[in-house]
């Protein structure tokens, strides 16, 4: 086996991401606390094609070095926005006909393996604090949960990771299915 060059990749630039299609996903982060989980959740959600991550409350946002860090440089190609309060951000995303999923352990959320996003509706994600997870007002303002299945004996996942997780599926389902597939096979 022979390592993959980033040139043979075939990567967009920067200035052709900004124009390819994008997955009707939003993350929202609600009071997350470190940088480095901030800048994770930009690079997975320029991997997977995010429409764009609403910065919360406390969450950091660019520029900063922590987050540009762990970005690798995806905090200047995914766009981003900042809400002083999650509750607004999550309001303004109805009012624009986005569904809005917390991601956590709440009584009725559906295990991830189990739901089945539609693929022409718009999603929001809600991942919440490192300690405390999705703040309860912010929960009772979503049209459901969704809960990563987990084996183990913690109760969480990095929140970060759980982006990955979920964000994964979601492209899996929506983004791979709608546009990776037509560019393949355009009579899809």
């Amino acid at each position: 086996m022979r390592k993959i060059t980033n040139e043979e990749l075939g990567r967009p630039t920067p200035e052709e991401f900004a124009r390819s299609r994008k997955m009707a996903v939003r993350v929202v982060l609600d009071n997350v606390r470190s940088a480095q989980n901030v800048g994770a959740f930009f690079r997975t959600g320029d991997a997977f094609a995010v429409e764009r991550i609403e910065l919360c409350g406390i969450t950091a946002v660019p520029p900063s070095r922590e987050i540009h860090k762990t970005a690798l440089g995806a905090d200047q190609t995914v766009s981003w926005g900042h809400w002083e309060s999650t509750a607004a951000c999550v309001e303004a995303l109805h009012g624009e006909g986005y569904r809005v999923l917390a991601v956590e352990q709440v009584e009725g959320a559906v295990m991830l393996d189990d739901f089945a996003p539609e693929s022409d509706a718009k999603y929001a994600l809600v991942f919440g604090n490192e300690v405390d997870g999705v703040d309860q007002q912010v929960v009772d303002l979503c049209d459901g949960a969704l809960e990563i299945p987990q084996a183990g004996t913690k109760h969480s996942i990095n929140v970060a990771v759980s982006g990955g997780v979920v964000l994964w599926q979601f492209f899996c389902q929506i983004y791979a299915k709608r546009y990776l597939c037509r560019a393949e096979n355009p009579k899809n």
